[in-house]
């Protein structure tokens, strides 16, 4: 079909869901996800499937955090389901579920307070609506990032160690949106 044509789709009672990749806690109902289907969730839940929004959040971590070694998102963009309860992306209306954003590395980790942190110079706590006071220097980025894609972001920070136990040892699956070490984005 071309750009010019029309495709007439004659009306329904209920719009079909789209298909999501899912992946279940342990595995247990599909294979893991491969880094490709990753990607087309996050593209797809988080982003819309707009390309340029995807790479102007990117863009906005990387000029906001630059000593990052790794980004990673986590959580139901990645995976199109809660890892608590299996509830569907945004299944409480459009807009309405977060993003977990982690940043890697020892630069982000100096973001926070003391009180910011389930283990100290290890492993943050998000700074989101409920605790926001504690890395102050990221609330503009979250900001930005939260106007970007129209719904929360949760920003935390990690050492890589936390993230490879949690996805590697644990099941929970991450996308990695920037990995520093080798990537400039334009």
């Amino acid at each position: 079909m071309s750009d010019d044509e029309v495709l007439h789709v004659a009306p329904t009672s209920a719009a079909p869901e789209p298909e999501l990749i899912s992946e279940r806690p342990g595995g247990s109902e599909t294979e893991a996800l491969t880094e490709e289907q990753k990607r087309s969730n996050v593209l797809r839940l988080a982003f819309g499937n707009d390309e340029a929004k995807f790479e102007e959040f990117r863009r906005s971590i990387q000029a906001a955090v630059p000593e990052c070694e790794r980004v990673v998102l986590r959580g139901s963009a990645v995976t199109g389901s809660r890892w608590r309860d299996g509830a569907p992306f945004d299944s409480a209306g459009p807009g309405t579920s977060d993003l977990d954003l982690t940043l890697i590395g020892e630069g982000p980790l100096k973001l926070y307070k003391l009180t910011g942190f389930f283990v100290p110079g290890v492993h943050s706590r998000p700074v989101s609506d409920e605790a926001p006071d504690i890395a102050p220097d990221l609330i503009p980025l979250r900001e930005k990032l939260m106007g970007i894609v129209g719904r929360p972001v949760n920003i935390q920070a990690s050492r890589d160690i936390v993230i490879q136990f949690r996805g590697d040892l644990l099941g929970q699956p991450y996308y990695v949106l920037i990995d520093q070490p080798t990537e400039t984005l334009p």
